[in-house]
């Protein structure tokens, strides 16, 4: 009998009388609480609107720097778990446009694809018109993966251990996509573990025209979280993975010329940086940094054309597991953190939105030279009932309007908007 069977079974056969004094009713008190979540409520303590925006629980939106917008701005992705639909952000009205197994790698810029992978391939299907083909198979390894498309939507990339990873199960060192949202308990040792395996690993595209595989990078670091650049499609960001302080984790190369860049470079023992994105100009590659780890936190961003940095400074509970910016530029998002996360923030619960101030450099001028700043936090959403194990993984609307977000705080998981402007 499926869980949900249980309990309303449970429910059914316990008069009120009893439910105080067993255990099946917190079950039942939990299935009705978790059946029938509000629609849309203002948050008492932000002022802001919140809407929910599935109904199906099991429901959520990608990771956060995925895109999760459909070409023409009109369409949200989101996983379920009979597959992917799609909602449209003027109406809510929802469509399944693929059902089964299915692992979604991101929206086109381009098209009104949607990629993902499927049965050892990788597929595209059109949302509107729900034409589908597959793409080219995978490389045959048990650990190949692929995570990114680029602006044009010419190539995928992703990423394969050496000699079929016999010795390791690579796709754990992917960040869950679908229904399996949340994040081990021994998480940490598994990183640890996996860094030290030094497993030889390759970095390849697919070009989504011809299916033809070229390998593009190998490497015993731990390559993941490769991520094409928004706008120009020959540039790919990608990270050395494992233990942020233990790493030089981001990095980009060049498709047509095989060049390398670090990001970033650590100055201080337990510095460290990470969850990077890119703006959606793609002149910005976004970042969480830490200096050192746990004590003073940055929004920092690196401008791939100019090598100029800028680093806005939080306050310990505005930290937040992720952060996205507006498509303008103009705003930044992020979704707060738990007592348990690496901030360790008291009262860090919430969605918030930032509003950068760069401070007016009256010293020496050098591009050598951080640009300093801070964010002013703005409450969105009280997230004290959200359990954080599943990360909100948060991002704006194309309209800029509602910062989208997946939450279990009634129990099963949805997604959620929160509206930008306070309700009036």
């Amino acid at each position: 009998m499926a869980y949900n069977q249980l309990v309303a079974a449970s429910c059914g056969g316990l008069g009120m009388r009893r439910v105080a004094v067993y255990l099946a009713g917190t079950l039942c008190l939990y299935s009705q609480t978790a059946a029938a979540p509000p629609k849309t409520w203002i948050d008492p303590d932000t002022g802001h609107r919140v809407v929910r925006l599935t109904d199906e629980p099991g429901t959520a939106s990608l990771y956060f720097n995925q895109n999760g917008y459909t070409a023409d701005g009109r369409k949200l992705i989101y996983t379920t778990p009979q597959g992917i639909s799609t909602l449209d952000l003027a109406t809510h009205a929802t469509k399944a446009v693929v059902t089964g197994r299915v692992r979604v790698i991101v929206a086109g810029r381009k098209t009104q694809n949607v990629y993902y992978t499927k049965e050892g391939a990788v597929w595209s299907t059109d949302v509107d018109s729900g034409a589908t083909r597959e793409i080219a198979k995978l490389p045959a390894r048990n650990s190949a993966g692929v995570s990114t498309v680029n602006a044009d939507e010419t190539l995928l990339a992703g990423t394969y251990i050496e000699n079929d990873g016999a010795d390791y199960n690579a796709n754990r060192s992917q960040e869950p996509q679908s229904v399996g949202l949340i994040q081990p308990a021994n998480k940490g040792q598994m990183m640890e573990e996996r860094l030290a395996a030094q497993l030889p690993m390759a970095m390849f595209t697919i070009s989504t025209k011809t299916g033809e595989v070229k390998v593009i990078h190998r490497a015993t670091d731990w390559l993941n979280h490769l991520l094409f650049s928004p706008t120009d499609p020959g540039l790919l960001m990608f990270c050395h993975e494992g233990p942020w302080h233990k790493v030089d984790r981001i990095w980009t190369i060049r498709m047509d010329t095989a060049q390398i860049t670090k990001i970033h470079t650590r100055t201080m023992a337990m510095e460290i940086f990470g969850h990077e994105f890119w703006s959606d100009d793609g002149k910005t590659i976004w970042y969480d940094l830490q200096t050192p780890r746990g004590e003073d936190f940055w929004l920092a961003g690196y401008n791939v054309e100019t090598a100029a940095r800028t680093w806005y400074h939080l306050q310990r509970n505005e930290w937040s597991i992720h952060f996205n910016v507006t498509r303008d530029g103009k705003l930044f998002c992020g979704d707060g953190g738990d007592p348990g996360q690496v901030a360790k923030a008291p009262d860090g619960e919430w969605i918030y939105l930032f509003h950068p101030e760069l401070f007016p450099n009256r010293g020496a001028v050098s591009k050598d030279l951080v640009n300093p700043g801070v964010l002013h936090a703005e409450r969105l959403v009280n997230m004290s009932k959200h359990q954080y194990k599943l990360e909100p993984n948060v991002s704006f609307t194309p309209d800029q309007k509602w910062v989208v977000f997946r939450s279990n705080m009634f129990g099963a998981t949805y997604v959620f908007g929160v509206e930008v402007a306070k309700a009036k």
